[in-house]
């Protein structure tokens, strides 16, 4: 129960100062931050440690995803590309995925150095759980919208 009050003071206060700013990504950090920490019952010292780490992996991943994998999505949707611009996404496409593999690599082993193994392990299955709640949640909302527009 002590763990668990810092972790409802730290989403109450992220998510507020997210929702002043309107910014839903943010407001979706804060109650990522929040499952994340619950889930792997980390202590505060860890958590000090854990979250600069994780953060520096989260902000290396979403940089290949919005300056390299988006643009070549685009440009596979829109259209008919030449046989060597398909071979130029493709290898363009492996290099980003390989960055992001590299990325995880990267994370385990500083992880390590802070939290035990174990944890580790744990993270990824409270990653997975965190987006398939995410998942669910908006298709709450698209399939209430849907509803209210009939």
């Amino acid at each position: 129960m002590k763990k668990l009050i810092p972790i409802l003071i730290l989403f109450i206060s992220l998510s507020a100062f997210a929702q002043r700013d309107g910014k839903m990504g943010e407001r979706i950090k804060a109650q990522k931050i929040a499952f994340i920490t619950e889930k792997l019952s980390l202590t505060s010292e860890e958590a000090q440690q854990f979250w600069p780490i994780y953060n520096t992996y989260e902000d290396r991943v979403q940089k290949i995803r919005s300056e390299d994998l988006k643009p070549l999505k685009i440009e596979m949707r829109d259209g008919e590309v030449s046989d060597k611009r398909a071979d130029e996404i493709l290898e363009q496409l492996m290099k980003a995925e390989s960055d992001m593999h590299d990325a995880k690599i990267q994370l385990v082993k500083d992880l390590k150095k802070v939290i035990p193994s174990k944890k580790i392990i744990k993270l990824k299955a409270a990653e997975d759980q965190f987006n398939r709640k995410l998942l669910e949640r908006l298709k709450n909302m698209r399939e209430k919208r849907e509803h209210n527009r009939n």
